[in-house]
C-alpha cells in the first residue's frame, strides 16, 4: 500500500494532484530534480469567457532542462504577475469566492521573485492552508530516479498535453458549478484556483469526493 506520493513542485497545478494530499498521508516534494519543459513546473490552466487559457511564468533564457529546479530563474522583464493577476481576476472575479481569498494571492503577485521554485513554494503553502489540509509535506533529500514500494512516483504524471484525460485510476472529476459553465460545459481539472474560487470551504470535501 502506497504511504506517501512524490510531486513536482507546480504553480498553481490542477485539482487532481491536490487530489493525492487527501489520498495519502505525506507527501514529499521534489527538490533535487531537472526542470521539465512542458509541464505544470511554471504554467496553471483557467477557464476565461473565451475558454482555458494557460498562464505561464517565463523563464531566462538559458538550458533550463538540464538545470536543477531550484536554480531556475524567472524572466521579469514582462510584467508577468501584472498580467496573470489581471487574467485571474477577469476570469474569476465574478465568482462566489474571489472576493473571499484575493487579498491572500495578490501579495504573492506584487513581491518580485527572482527563482521559479521561490515563487511556487509560497503558492503550494498558501493553497494548503486555504484549502486546510493537514497532510504531511516534506522535500526530498537528493534526486531518486524510482521511488520505493511504499512511494508513489507521481512526478510529471499530470501535464499540459494530457490534462483534461490523465490516466488515474484513483481520480475521477465530479461537477461542481463554474463561472462560464453555462458557455463552455462543465470543464475537468482546471487549476486549484478554478475549484478555490467557485467552492471556497467546500473545496476540500471536493477534493475528497475525487479519489477513487
Amino acid at each position: 500500500m502506497k504511504t506517501s506520493v512524490l510531486m513536482e513542485i507546480q504553480y498553481l497545478g490542477p485539482i487532481q494532484c491536490f487530489t493525492k494530499y487527501v489520498k495519502h498521508n505525506k507527501v514529499c516534494i521534489e527538490q533535487h530534480e531537472n526542470y521539465r519543459k512542458g509541464s505544470f513546473r511554471n504554467r496553471c490552466c483557467i477557464a476565461t469567457a473565451n475558454g482555458i487559457v494557460s498562464l505561464s511564468i517565463p523563464l531566462l533564457k538559458g538550458k533550463h532542462q538540464q538545470a536543477n529546479i531550484k536554480k531556475v530563474a524567472i524572466d521579469n522583464n514582462s510584467n508577468w504577475q501584472s498580467i496573470h493577476w489581471k487574467s485571474i481576476q477577469t476570469a474569476y472575479g465574478n465568482s462566489p469566492f474571489f472576493e473571499y481569498y484575493k487579498d491572500d494571492l495578490i501579495p504573492l503577485f506584487q513581491k518580485k521573485y527572482d527563482l521559479l521554485f521561490n515563487f511556487c513554494l509560497d503558492v503550494h503553502e498558501l493553497v494548503l492552508r486555504v484549502l486546510q489540509l493537514k497532510t504531511t509535506v516534506s522535500f526530498s533529500s537528493s534526486f531518486c530516479k524510482k521511488t520505493d514500494e511504499k512511494q508513489l512516483d507521481f512526478r510529471s504524471q499530470v501535464l499540459p498535453k494530457n490534462y483534461l484525460h490523465s490516466d488515474d485510476p484513483h481520480f475521477e472529476a465530479t461537477t461542481y458549478p463554474q463561472v462560464f459553465e453555462d458557455r463552455h460545459g462543465f470543464i475537468p481539472n482546471l487549476s486549484i484556483l478554478d475549484l478555490i474560487f467557485c467552492t471556497g470551504p467546500e473545496a476540500g470535501t471536493y477534493l475528497m469526493s475525487c479519489v477513487k
